[in-house]
């Protein structure tokens, strides 16, 4: 059957196999991230404030986490957003304890705060990503989810969408290889090769100007760009990093509404080989 024939638009033809990002692609939780990335950079920014005034002001969890953290290893994100700032700590170790001494340190107090709040409030998946993932299905493309996050497969699974990936690729399984982080692609590249298809005949979806750098980079044939902005600004930077096309919703990869948006049930998913190893950390 063609794509079309399970609700999948146009632009999906002659898609064999789908690559997603996790955080801000499937799930709300970058919005999270932020929140977390922000109240542990302000702590740092009171406790070792820049001596250049310009650059003392407050984390701004909108332009500073897509510039600086967004799509990145948890540690990368960290150095980038306060080297940036010149705030006077050293890198540190990644054993520091969480706290503002070191940027290690800070790194680990964002996660700390990160998962206080996926366990007190949990995370939910984007409607319109439920039912896209539902017409992949539908119409047999195999499908990996691939995040630097150590989180992922938590996250996933709290959304009720791990089932539908036949391998997840994740910050932990991204360690354990030695794969460098975006905007290098090479994470994207082992989930495609695990799916068994050659980037060009394949296609990933993200929302971090790292990730659809990568995308590109790796030569993947479709890569999307998802503003879950919604703002001129954001759209025109995802496709200045290497998106062929930006959506605000992954619903618009599909020709019509397609089935009810429900994670689906015990009865309701597919089965397969989970590939990566199981994380418990948060998006980098």
């Amino acid at each position: 059957m063609t794509a079309a024939a399970h609700g999948l638009a146009p632009v999906m033809t002659g898609i064999a196999a789908m690559v997603f990002d996790v955080d801000g692609v499937l799930t709300d939780s970058a919005r999270v991230h932020a929140e977390a990335w922000k109240e542990a950079f302000d702590a740092c920014l009171r406790a070792h404030p820049p001596a250049d005034k310009a650059l003392d002001r407050p984390f701004d969890a909108a332009d500073d986490y897509l510039r600086y953290v967004d799509g990145k290893p948890r540690a990368d994100g960290a150095a980038a957003f306060l080297h940036s700032r010149r705030v006077p700590i050293p890198d540190g170790n990644p054993s520091d304890a969480p706290g503002t001494d070191s940027v290690a340190a800070v790194a680990a107090l964002k996660d700390g705060m990160f998962t206080r709040r996926v366990r007190e409030n949990g995370i939910e998946p984007f409607p319109g990503s439920v039912r896209l993932l539902k017409a992949l299905r539908a119409a047999g493309v195999p499908m990996a989810a691939a995040s630097s996050s150590h989180h992922a497969r938590d996250v996933l699974a709290g959304a009720g969408l791990l089932d539908y990936f036949v391998s997840l690729v994740d910050g932990d399984e991204s360690h354990r290889l030695g794969l460098p982080g975006k905007p290098d692609p090479a994470l994207f590249l082992e989930a495609a090769n695990r799916l068994g298809t050659e980037p060009a005949h394949a296609a990933v979806a993200e929302d971090a100007l790292a990730g659809v750098e990568a995308g590109r980079r790796g030569g993947f044939g479709l890569v999307i760009g998802v503003d879950r902005a919604h703002t001129t600004d954001t759209a025109r930077s995802l496709r200045e990093h290497g998106a062929d096309l930006v959506v605000d919703d992954l619903a618009h990869l599909l020709r019509a509404p397609g089935t009810d948006d429900r994670p689906p049930g015990k009865d309701d998913r597919a089965s397969g080989a989970h590939g990566g190893a199981s994380g418990t950390d948060g998006k980098e």
